[in-house]
């Protein structure tokens, strides 16, 4: 097992390099821009349609509007998608652009969006109007939206850069100038997505969004068997074990699927058919996840109630409300998880067990797969029952993967448990041994009546350590102090884990009367917010990107720093060490 993991370790960097590529970064921070449109239109969607399980149904006209409110956020998906992608693609493109000479990045989320309804969309006319045919403007169409983007994004990096653009005297405003200067990269934009778009559909006869769902559809059925399962979440654990953010290299690749099979699985449903996608959102997030990613969360409360160990028990109490809620860095950090061979075999086969068991539920016993998304912070459980719809085999397929989670963990935490308490043991004994052998010392100084000179020097430090406590102290309140007005943001890869030491941060400053302003957020919305903030540190699972994030930082003139897994959980735990470590990088 040392051995596999070692070998998997020298492949560290090649995965880091994976998860900073820019096109990758881009898909995932604008699909998770997103986000809120998918969680919001499946509000409306759940209050829809789960009623129906029981025979009620709305009126039609409370149906039709609860419906429209779906179909006016989640069928215009791919629009959304292709301009929050654009916007990452530019931001990781100015990157290697001069300070003063920086693509626009709202014009060129304006020709993304334009690109890709040339692409996506044809016109429907009628004697009394015309408008554009939707079928592929929600999640059949975010294929083609994150190549409008990456499109878009490299012509105007190639105008940009090379100063290929309308030029204005100096006396007109910027605002105006930056006008002038987009009209040439947005003018080609957008007439090479039109030649395209005519040669395609000569060519072929149907839309480009269309042949892209047609070429991509056998690795999309693929991928929901099996084997594309137990290959896609394997890997996700996989690198995730070695201490590299797992969604962030997998999740992109399979971005447009699970989306897309969640639509499929409501319009069948809706249809009277049969849900059967199981690659989709809602079993990542409360099947394959539950807990966090090695779906940990029968693991926290093992840590929790069940170990025999001091240390795992404190672990388990710190962990067990974020892992509940799908934060299980704590876990994955202070346990460890990461890098610890004892766990490798259930925290990469407990969430292929996991979908594989969802999908024989669905394959075989005829439940609907997932066809409502709820926030990732749900917690599993409850997840799980309602992006199911609250079926009756859910409960029980639920209760099944709990005990399996339970049975692969369980031997494996017997085993780490009874190592930790061996070597608490052995701490014991020493520290029993060192306090006899000081019990003895002081009991002979006593008799003789005298003490040596060890003993003298002892109470001397003694006395030193007393006397040097308050000024100590009193440095260290001068060196917070410095904090007041001090601004910090701290990044993660979905903005639960930075959470963690944002609010120890704002918990500590406030007790100590400390004027500190903390943000949490995810890295890839970070770019627009680093002037209004000082020093950004980096969770472990995002430390990856420390070299891209320096360099956004070089641009506004602000510090950032990344953090090892065991300094960010005890820097979150730990009030006076989360400011002092703050005051520490602001002070470099």
């Amino acid at each position: 097992m040392e051995q596999l993991i070692a070998i998997i370790e020298k492949g560290q960097p090649f995965f880091n390099a994976i998860a900073r590529n820019k096109y990758l970064k881009a898909i995932r921070d604008g699909f998770i821009s997103v986000i809120p449109i998918i969680i919001f239109s499946s509000i409306f969607c759940l209050v829809a349609s789960v009623p129906n399980i029981w025979g009620f149904y709305w009126p039609d006209d409370i149906n039709n509007a609860l419906w429209k409110c779906y179909n006016y956020s989640m069928g215009i998906l791919a629009i959304a998608c292709a301009a929050t992608t654009a916007k990452h693609f530019a931001d990781a493109q100015n990157r290697d652009l001069p300070k003063n000479n920086q693509i626009n990045f709202i014009s060129c989320m304006c020709a993304a969006i334009i690109g890709f309804l040339l692409l996506s969309s044809d016109t429907i006319a009628t004697d009394a109007a015309s408008g554009f045919n939707t079928t592929y403007l929600g999640s059949k169409g975010l294929l083609t939206a994150f190549i409008a983007a990456f499109v878009t994004g490299i012509i105007y990096k190639f105008f940009i850069k090379r100063n290929i653009t309308v030029k204005m005297p100096e006396q007109v405003p910027p605002n105006i100038s930056q006008t002038f200067k987009d009209i040439i990269p947005f003018s080609v934009c957008i007439a090479v997505f039109w030649v395209f778009d005519i040669v395609f559909r000569a060519a072929f006869g149907f839309c480009f969004a269309q042949g892209v769902i047609q070429v991509f559809q056998p690795l999309f059925t693929a991928a929901d068997g099996y084997i594309g399962l137990a290959v896609i979440y394997g890997a996700m654990s996989l690198f995730w074990f070695v201490g590299v953010h797992g969604p962030s290299i997998v999740e992109p690749a399979i971005a447009a699927a699970l989306v897309a099979n969640m639509t499929d699985n409501l319009a069948a449903f809706q249809a009277g058919q049969h849900a059967s996608a199981v690659l989709t959102q809602g079993a990542q997030y409360f099947v394959v996840c539950m807990g966090g990613t090695g779906a940990t969360l029968v693991l926290v409360f093992m840590f929790c109630f069940l170990a025999k160990s001091q240390e795992m028990r404190a672990v388990g109490k710190a962990a067990i409300v974020p892992v509940c809620f799908a934060v299980n860095e704590p876990l994955l950090f202070a346990a460890p998880i990461v890098l610890n061979p004892v766990f490798f075999v259930p925290f990469v086969f407990a969430p292929i067990a996991n979908i594989w068991i969802l999908k024989i539920f669905i394959d075989f016993l005829g439940m609907n797969g997932f066809m409502y998304t709820l926030p990732w912070t749900v917690p599993g459980p409850i997840g799980t029952i309602m992006g199911l719809g609250f079926q009756p085999l859910a409960f029980v397929m639920l209760a099944i993967i709990l005990v399996v989670d339970f049975a692969l963990y369980y031997p494996f935490f017997r085993a780490y448990d009874a190592q930790k308490c061996a070597e608490e043991a052995e701490i014991s004994q020493e520290e029993l041994a060192a306090k006899n052998a000081e019990k003895a010392a002081k009991l002979n100084d006593a008799f003789q009546g005298k003490a040596d000179a060890k003993s003298v020097a002892a109470g001397a430090a003694a006395e030193a350590v007393k006397a040097d406590a308050a000024p100590a102290a009193a440095a260290e309140a001068t060196a917070t102090s410095d904090l007041n007005g001090k601004r910090v943001l701290v990044l993660c890869q979905g903005g639960g884990t930075s959470g963690l030491l944002a609010n120890a941060l704002a918990k500590a400053a406030k007790e100590r009367g400390i004027n500190l302003e903390t943000a949490a957020e995810a890295y890839g919305n970070h770019v627009d917010m680093l002037p209004d903030f000082d020093l950004v540190v980096l969770a472990p699972q995002a430390a990856s990107y420390l070299a891209d994030l320096q360099k956004d930082c070089e641009r506004v003139g602000n510090k950032c720093v990344a953090c090892r897994g065991k300094q960010y959980i005890e820097l979150s735990q730990n009030g006076d060490k989360s400011l002092a470590f703050v005051s520490e990088q602001l002070s470099k």
